[in-house]
């Protein structure tokens, strides 16, 4: 038996078309994630952790990725069937066998969040490019090999997939010591911008996240005040109310996003006169 149709039975869901079908170019747009085949990268821990366990309750399959197997198994023995779970690295650049790895589990995929992220600080300024690459090769590439390996697959979707990426609050302002994070954050916000314009008429939806501070792993070793943090649960609860709708930017708290956008239109202020007062370096 093929894995979607065995996805399609555990959802309950009709298979009255077939899933070989070329898709349409008008595809139904259906507002809220359930009954879905949910990808989800960067799923050991954090904000997509969270976010496998409330679309698996929300009563979604979802395909968890990471590089941590060990994580990964327990996340699939803690949330059943409807978890498969599937070893990505977003850093590698050979994408066949993650490829290979996903057309085996399904061919379809109606959502996919992208999750994964790293973040360093310019502390010694000396600008070393390879804590650039680093960051640059999570954040923004690690995203775009995620979506030529889900492209083809959510262009199979009997409605309009999505496509989400996670980015930060990070790329309104500059931030000190923030320039390969924030520099990488802008890089995806511009490409997920150029992206939507472009897939529209495909039947996919690209939507960008930016979060403020949320309490995870990768923000433990932070030496700065956070306001307004969230855990990793009421930052799930907020990025799949705004998928549910469609959203094209899901920004939050709204107590730090707003204030932010509005003095992101004073930015040469920012940087002349705010910015070095709050350097560390």
């Amino acid at each position: 038996m093929h894995h979607s149709i065995i996805i399609r039975w555990v959802l309950g869901m009709p298979n009255k078309h077939s899933i070989l079908e070329v898709p349409s170019s008008k595809k139904p747009a259906p507002i809220g994630l359930s009954g879905a085949c949910v990808w989800v990268t960067g799923a050991t821990s954090g904000i997509g952790g969270a976010l496998v366990a409330q679309l698996v309750a929300a009563g979604n399959f979802v395909i968890a990725s990471g590089r941590n197997q060990e994580a990964l198994g327990k996340l699939a023995t803690e949330l059943g069937c409807r978890v498969k779970i599937l070893p990505f690295d977003v850093t590698e650049p050979n994408l066949e066998i993650a490829r290979d790895a996903l057309n085996n589990i399904t061919d379809y995929v109606d959502c996919v969040i992208a999750c994964a992220g790293v973040c360093e600080y310019e502390d010694t300024l000396d600008f070393d490019p390879a804590m650039y690459q680093r960051v640059f090769e999570t954040n923004f590439l690690g995203v775009i090999r995620t979506l030529n390996v889900a492209k083809p697959l959510l262009l199979n979707s009997q409605v309009r997939g999505q496509f989400v990426a996670v980015g930060s609050l990070s790329s309104v302002l500059p931030f000190p010591r923030a320039e390969a994070y924030g520099a990488a954050k802008a890089a995806l916000e511009y490409f997920v911008k150029s992206a939507r314009i472009d897939l529209s008429a495909h039947s996919l939806d690209v939507a960008l996240v930016r979060p403020g501070f949320v309490s995870t792993p990768l923000v433990a070793a932070n030496d700065f005040a956070m306001p307004f943090m969230l855990t990793p649960e009421q930052a799930a609860k907020r990025i799949i109310a705004g998928v549910n709708r469609r959203k094209s930017l899901i920004d939050f708290p709204r107590r730090l996003s707003w204030p932010l956008r509005f003095l992101s239109m004073f930015d040469g202020l920012w940087v002349r006169f705010v910015g070095p007062r709050i350097t560390r370096v």
